[in-house]
């Protein structure tokens, strides 16, 4: 077995648990594990990165985050790369999705998120994934940076409208799932699996010597790009497909934990 000198998570549905909770005592002792060995720890979601760094207590600031589905990468606190989207582009697909009522729109951008005013029950539910968010009358009204947009779907019917979108605006961006009910449109060629490439060449770390987690579409790139790629227990399908190995336990069992833990035993 390579020795592993990186490993990537993702956060919802794989590292957390559904209440987006996890064994922080388990998690410590071995992060100290992992330092001590130099394995670099990489958070990787298409979550906020000020709403990533949070799950991370004091140490917080070491670790290294792909976040937005690798629209922004930052290692200890610096900035590695930010995707900016051209705001004629964000307007034109803002106008396009006004043909689906059915889903709701957050804008992500470097400063911030944002939704529109009105609609406080969607404003609480996506507080819990960007800790950044505002509301405006209007997106033509955002001065941002913009990284992603993030919508959520009825839960039904969230891949029929990643397929429809990528007839709509494949062109301009690119729909991937990003949980159960959400479709993030992000960059062409800007994803989980771009930003995990652009930390193994600045940290000279070959795909051999990578270990990665994922359970959603939006997983897909970052797995491919490790030879040690785990579907969660509860991934789905199109996921399961790709990856290598698969986890015993679910997300709600310590299955990403587990896996860690019999790495970084052989190793010592």
């Amino acid at each position: 077995m390579d020795k592993i000198k990186l490993i990537a998570i993702d956060m919802d549905g794989t590292f957390l648990c559904s209440d987006s909770s996890y064994n922080r005592e388990r998690f410590r002792k071995l992060y100290k594990r992992m330092k001590k060995q130099g394995v670099k720890f990489v958070v990787a979601s298409g979550n906020q990165y000020y709403q990533l760094k949070s799950f991370f207590e004091d140490y917080q600031d070491e670790l290294t985050y792909v976040a937005e589905n690798g629209g922004y990468i930052i290692e200890n606190k610096v900035e590695l790369f930010s995707v900016s989207i051209p705001k004629v582009t964000v307007m034109h697909v803002i106008d396009i999705l006004k043909q689906y009522p059915e889903v709701k729109v957050c804008i992500c951008g470097k400063k911030s998120a944002y939704v529109l005013r009105g609609d406080n029950a969607f404003y609480e539910h996506m507080s819990n994934f960007y800790h950044r968010l505002n509301k405006v009358e209007d997106f033509a009204e955002i001065d941002d940076q913009f990284i992603k947009l993030a919508i959520k779907t009825p839960s039904d019917s969230t891949r029929i409208i990643r397929d429809k979108l990528h007839s709509d605006i494949g062109k301009d961006l690119v729909p991937v799932v990003s949980g159960h009910v959400y479709v993030d449109l992000i960059f062409p060629g800007c994803n989980k699996g771009t930003g995990i490439r652009l930390l193994q060449n600045k940290w000279s770390i070959d795909p051999s010597a990578c270990l990665a987690f994922g359970d959603g579409g939006n997983d897909i790139e970052m797995l491919k790009q490790v030879k040690y790629s785990y579907a969660m227990e509860n991934a789905s399908e199109e996921v399961k497909a790709v990856a290598a190995y698969h986890t015993t336990n679910n997300n709600n069992a310590e299955g990403v934990l587990d896996v860690i833990e019999q790495f970084l035993q052989v190793q010592e």
